[in-house]
């Protein structure tokens, strides 16, 4: 079908003929991709054969979509696909920036990108090495009343995660403010004030970037180069903007400081840029330097034409006016005054009548906010049970369990495979992937342990992993386990001497002819193995490969890792297996994101018939028939109250300070000369927390099309912590939904007396 605008989107494609800076307030599913690729289809015919429209977004997920919306447009105008424009995400618009002039930064020309989870490896390296020698200033800041035992397991594992966390984002937040280690040494020796978290971030600054040089750039910094070669050079500057007359941003609620300043300087101060976004879905702000108030700074700009695209066929009446319910009370009521800026209009609107995309007939007795006061188990339980019941009466809809965190979601989709209930994952990395990568991993430590019989044993559970649950197998398995985990030699059964065969001299093995069979079988397979340890890890992982996988899906898998593993042992040409092991056990662990090559890994589309297990985060821009939010309690959604908890407070850290806010505080104090007075960060961050989890529950509420759960549940109890309560905006919503039902009820008691049932009609 043709495309028709809405009466919002006639006034956005009029920015094709008057340009200029223009800013547009889409909410959840007003087709803000569709009308950016439209408008970007009509700019195209404005461009001469040296020019593109740029268009400018989040993930590179999103550059295919807009590629193929763009492309469908032109070919309906009976143009040429693919030429006139460009789609790009910001990191890789600012590394064709630094390539062009990599000289004007201080780089070499053939300069070499450190993608995340090198710079990640080399943020840890760094990190531990710094802690090795300066152990006590972390310490300062631990809670007096922990014990020494509690204090030494700190230091094994807490304590260095907490480091790195720290550095990671006192390094984002110096490269955001283009701040290099040596501009930071000179303002930290001019302070006369004691920052000790400063002094910290400093020293591992220096430290990271001086071994970062070596090797070339992370992503942070393309984005800092980027900016400072446009700042450098006007003509350069002007140059690109000849380029790319057309500037289109989408996601725009989710660029930082200096993104915005790239764009404002490719647009020039009378140019052509186009932002669009939903400041009221910025849900990145604990990830990234992102801030939605960056967005809202430029609409309330002067020369910018600011509009908003309210309309929305995503969902029913009663959702959306239960959103817009959340908005309207944050803005007036929330008891928090800091929070009450939040959410922003405008609010949702219904599609008008004859729309393409009208709304969802309604449902309003689908939507359900259970008082039931679930303990975790609990609530896992009865919304696990709940929707397999849905699913099974409705095979043709969707469904989707939406957690807080990406833990809580693994532990749904391990309640989900037990039921049997049709499931796939939107976490850190999907559930084949985290298998391949979890049987790769426990036959390395094998081949790394081989003397250590348990090892070896569970090596043979991951070797018949298929057919354990087979009835019949499972005790034939099970005996030689036990035999495995028995060995006090474990070389006297895979490399035996003559005379000396654990397995033929064994006579319970020898009378036990099946588990012998089996014994022999499995003891060449690990022979082989073994004989290929000494090949590299990359050609190691796909010699197993061969033998422990047969789905062509979790061959390519191995083929991924092994490229994974290659690079790694190139940049560390002192790794051995177990950091090789490790590397592989985060994504089996789920702590490490992977894409593979499952539907929820690309191009990502809800299927009937099985229910989304993802975190709110990884939903936005997506949706459902019936979705529940799971976990909404003042734990994971504070709102400023007393008896909030904070889950970027460290439980081990004094007066309940977050340390990562209380670092950037004395990174401000560093650059700007601030008086810095500990505690005043924590308590800002408290509320930014509180003021991004409202954001977080409303992309939750707006992935529903027409039915919603939303439940909460007390947490885990340990020591003097109090059990969680409903969070306030719960409380708000589900009490404004009782009133609204009490009022349905009642209106159609007095219709019923007003008009009563014609009894023998009732009865037909």
């Amino acid at each position: 079908m043709p495309f028709v605008p809405r009466p919002s989107q006639k006034k956005i494609l009029e920015y094709a003929q008057h340009g200029g800076f223009m800013g547009v307030s889409a909410v959840p599913g007003s087709g803000k991709t569709h009308i950016l690729s439209y408008l970007a289809s009509k700019l195209i015919t404005q461009v001469n054969d040296e020019q593109e429209v740029l268009i400018v977004t989040l993930v590179n997920a999103a550059v295919d979509n807009f590629r193929r919306r763009i492309d469908g447009f032109v070919r309906e105008a009976g143009l040429l696909a693919g030429m006139g424009y460009r789609v790009s995400t910001l990191h890789s618009l600012a590394y064709d920036i630094v390539r062009e002039r990599p000289s004007l930064v201080g780089l070499d020309a053939d300069f070499d990108i450190v993608d995340d989870r090198a710079a990640g490896q080399l943020l840890s390296e760094v990190t531990d090495g710094w802690l090795a020698g300066h152990s006590t200033l972390v310490e300062e800041y631990l809670n007096p009343s922990l014990g020494e035992a509690q204090v030494q397991r700190l230091r094994r594992k807490d304590i260095p995660a907490l480091v790195r966390s720290i550095a990671q984002t006192f390094i984002k937040r110096a490269k955001d403010r283009q701040l290099t280690p040596v501009a930071l040494a000179d303002y930290y020796r001019q302070s006369d004030q004691d920052l000790p978290l400063a002094k910290l971030g400093l020293d591992i600054y220096r430290e990271y970037q001086a071994r970062l040089a070596r090797t070339g750039v992370d992503f942070d910094d393309l984005i800092r180069l980027a900016s400072l070669a446009l700042d450098l050079d006007s003509e350069f500057a002007a140059r690109l903007r000849r380029k790319w007359p057309f500037i289109l941003e989408d996601e725009a609620q989710d660029s930082s400081l200096l993104q915005e300043r790239i764009l404002r300087n490719l647009a020039g101060a009378s140019g052509n840029w186009a932002r669009v976004g939903d400041p009221n879905q910025a849900i990145y702000e604990t990830f990234t330097t992102a801030k939605p108030e960056n967005l809202l700074n430029f609409l309330a700009e002067e020369k910018v034409r600011s509009l908003p695209m309210p309309e929305s066929g995503r969902s029913s009446a009663s959702v959306i006016q239960l959103a817009n319910h959340l908005i309207e009370w944050t803005r007036g009521e929330h008891p928090t005054p800091a929070a009450r800026r939040a959410l922003n209009p405008p609010l949702i609107q219904p599609t008008p009548p004859d729309d393409p995309q009208p709304n969802p007939p309604d449902k309003p007795d689908e939507i359900y906010f259970p008082e039931n006061k679930f303990s975790p188990e609990k609530e896992l339980e009865a919304v696990t049970f709940s929707v397999k019941k849905w699913l099974e009466n409705y095979p043709e809809q969707t469904a989707a369990i939406l957690v807080p965190r990406n833990k809580k979601g693994f532990d749904v989709a391990n309640v989900l495979k037990r039921l049997n209930a049709p499931y796939v994952e939107l976490l850190n990395s999907a559930s084949t992937t985290r298998s391949a990568a979890g049987v790769l991993a426990n036959t390395l430590k094998h081949l790394s342990k081989p003397t250590d019989a348990k090892q070896l044993a569970t090596l043979f559970r991951v070797w018949k992993r298929h057919e354990w649950d087979i009835e019949e197998a499972a005790p034939l398995f099970e005996r030689v386990e036990r035999a495995l985990q028995s060995l006090r030699k474990t070389e006297d059964y895979l490399w035996p001497r003559p005379g000396h065969d654990w397995l033929d001299d064994n006579e319970e093995m020898l009378a036990d002819v099946e588990v012998h069979a089996l014994l022999t079988e499995f003891r060449a397979l690990v022979q082989v193995w073994h004989a290929a340890a000494i090949l590299p890890i990359d050609q190691l992982l796909l010699r197993l490969g061969q033998d422990l996988f047969d789905q062509p899906s979790d061959l390519a898998l191995t083929h991924k890792f092994a490229l994974v593993l290659r690079q790694a042992a190139r940049e560390h040409p002192d790794w051995r297996l177990p950091h090789f092991i490790e590397e592989l056990s985060q994504i089996a662990r789920n702590q490490r994101r992977f894409i593979g090559f499952e539907e929820e890994d690309i191009g990502f589309e809800p299927p009937p018939g099985k229910v989304t297990v993802a975190t709110m985060h990884r939903a936005k821009g997506l949706e459902w028939d019936r979705v529940y939010l799971m976990g909404v309690n003042n734990y994971n959604f504070p709102s400023g109250q007393p008896q909030d908890q904070y889950f970027s407070e460290k439980w081990f850290i004094r007066d309940a300070l977050n340390l990562e806010a209380e670092t950037l505080a004395q990174l401000s104090a560093v650059e700007l000369g601030k008086e810095y007075l500990e505690g005043e960060a924590t308590e800002q961050a408290r509320a930014e927390l509180v003021k991004e989890r409202l954001r977080l529950f409303y992309v939750g509420l707006t992935r529903a099309k027409q039915e919603l759960v939303v439940t909460w549940n007390t947490g885990r109890q340990f020591g003097q912590k109090p059990p969680n309560q409903p969070a306030s905006p719960w409380f708000a919503l589900q009490s404004w939904l009782e009133l609204k039902r009490q009022r349905r009820v009642a209106n159609q008691t007095d219709a019923q007396k007003i008009h009563p049932p014609d009894d023998q009609n009732s009865a037909r």
